[in-house]
């Protein structure tokens, strides 16, 4: 058995995708008696690489005539290599997508639609909801690897300080977030907060879809309406003014610096902060503190439940694939298999898979429950599938946090920002 592994070095960004992409020599394949020979493309560090290496060797074994080829990278790296390789035809058989790069990838026509390869690939034990993260105009590109789901992180310990009670996130609504969070700064030490400066795009599709909207609409318009980003903005300053958020250069301070370590929770530094639930074992370890998982307020009271199931990444298949129905055999063994999830566990989120989830618990630590404890628990409360931001719209975090610090350092106003939130996404987006 011989796998090939290679770190894949950043290259140029921002190669334009075709929608001619597909598989060229790299991805190769067997002729006459050989094998057929796949790659298989993903983003992450040497410990999801050394895991990924033995669910590939298992997967081989059960599949002979297969050979897979490994290839990862960190974050940035892999994209910019992903863009180059799909764009020169030279793309990966399986590969790894996350956040709106299914709809980027497919809309352009480099991703097939896996009715195509239903026989291989089965999707009905995987939760509609976070399959829904891998499918527009009505095809599935992709399959989620896990789902974790949008939070608020909160720690305990510094609420006890305060002598501040923990939220009721069963019932609380955006007044109680502000009041708590004011008034655990206010009982803490200095340089102690409520909470993190909340505003990321993540926080802004909650906060609109629990008002009927959401950041995007499923015809790949920008959802959000100005009225809700001004009311959104006008409860962040309000935190800011209140000493319960950090000064907007503390805020701007941490947008660079996005490790565990370096954030004001895993310091021990804020009551709360918005985050995703598979950061819990990342954030408990930096703080030493027995972080925990609650609900998003607002949710008990709002138009409709603004929480969803997110696929913490997405296995899709090349268009052009030589072996589309083998690249489809792989991704099944990944999603499907008791094999490939007790070796995965949560690596890349609670399995999706309800009967794969129940075969890892008893091999999951403290951390892995509570988050697939608290996916279990929210999951019959949750709204419905995330509509996934159309091609451009990966570009919104960016412009989001560029506006955000306008409007904390008081260079414009809520509204302001607000038109141009929307003058600059809608420019993206088109």
């Amino acid at each position: 058995m011989r796998i090939r592994w290679r770190l894949a070095a950043a290259l140029v960004a921002g190669a334009t995708l075709l929608a001619a992409a597909g598989c060229g020599d790299d991805s190769g394949g067997g002729s006459g008696d050989g094998p057929v020979e796949l790659r298989f493309s993903w983003w992450g560090n040497n410990d999801r690489a050394e895991t990924t290496k033995k669910v590939i060797a298992a997967f081989e074994a059960k599949n002979p005539g297969i050979k897979v080829t490994g290839d990862f990278a960190d974050f940035n790296a892999y994209f910019d290599k992903l863009a180059t390789e799909v764009a020169s035809g030279r793309g990966p058989d399986v590969i790894t997508l996350g956040g709106a790069y299914p709809r980027e990838y497919g809309g352009r026509g480099a991703l097939l639609d896996l009715s195509r390869v239903s026989g291989e690939l089965k999707t009905d034990k995987i939760d509609a909801a976070a399959l829904g993260n891998g499918k527009f105009e009505d095809k599935q590109f992709g399959v989620p690897t896990g789902v974790n789901t949008p939070v608020i992180i909160a720690d305990p310990v510094v609420f006890e300080k305060a002598g501040v009670p923990l939220p009721d996130d069963a019932t609380w609504t955006w007044d109680d977030f502000v009041r708590i969070a004011t008034d655990v700064a206010k009982k803490s030490p200095k340089g102690t907060y409520g909470v993190a400066d909340p505003t990321k795009s993540d926080t802004l599709d909650v906060y609109s879809r629990q008002r009927g909207e959401g950041l995007y609409t499923p015809d790949g318009k920008l959802g959000i309406s100005k009225q809700t980003l001004v009311e959104w903005w006008t409860l962040t300053t309000k935190l800011r003014d209140a000493g319960a958020s950090p000064p907007a250069a503390t805020t701007a301070e941490l947008a660079t610096q996005p490790s565990p370590e370096q954030s004001l929770i895993g310091r021990g530094l804020a009551g709360m902060q918005v985050d995703w639930s598979n950061q819990i074992g990342a954030l408990r370890k930096a703080s030493g503190h027995p972080l925990k998982l609650l609900r998003y307020p607002g949710e008990s009271s709002a138009q409709q439940k603004g929480m969803w199931l997110q696929a913490s990444q997405v296995y899709t298949i090349n268009a052009k694939s030589k072996h589309p129905k083998e690249a489809a055999k792989l991704v099944d063994f990944l999603v499907n298999t008791e094999d490939a999830g007790k070796l995965i566990l949560t690596d890349r989120g609670i399995p999706a898979n309800g009967d794969v989830l129940k075969a890892i618990l008893p091999a999951l630590n403290e951390d892995q429950k509570a988050q697939a404890e608290f996916i279990e628990a929210a999951t019959p409360t949750m709204g419905q599938p995330l509509v996934i931001g159309p091609e451009g719209s990966t570009d919104t975090p960016n412009i989001l946090t560029r506006l955000n610090d306008e409007v904390l350092f008081n260079r414009k106003t809520p509204a302001e920002a607000a038109d141009e939130f929307a003058k600059q996404v809608e420019a993206a987006i088109k």
